[in-house]
């Protein structure tokens, strides 16, 4: 008999395997610190990711309810992302790693990608 998916996983490890993809916490953590940003802001900000990649982290935090997307229809179209009451539940985890990161590699003026 063929394996199926498993139905039910644990929580932690949906959780990981939702915040472990490329960029996906950064793209968090200038959420947090910024506010609701529009998607070319987004990648300007984030040094080096591609469009693909940021559109593809955007679309699945979006699908879990981590983030909202606020579509307006203008020319050129105005998109911005910012975190719903889930993805604020992330806020204290974000604050608490910035934290260490200064700890262990020291404070700078500014960060700027990854």
């Amino acid at each position: 008999m063929a394996h199926s998916k498993e139905v039910f996983r644990c929580p932690v490890s949906q959780l990981m395997n939702v915040l472990s993809g490329p960029w996906t916490m950064y793209i968090l953590w200038v959420l947090s610190t910024d506010g609701p940003t529009r998607f070319g802001a987004l990648k300007r900000r984030i040094e080096g990711i591609s469009t693909k990649v940021l559109t593809e982290r955007l679309r699945l935090l979006e699908q879990e309810g981590i983030l909202f997307r606020h579509y307006e229809p203008t020319v050129p179209p105005q998109v911005t992302y910012g975190l719903t009451d889930r993805g604020q539940e992330l806020v204290g985890i974000l604050d608490q790693l910035n934290l260490l990161a200064q700890r262990w590699y020291g404070q700078t003026a500014e960060c700027v990608g990854v």
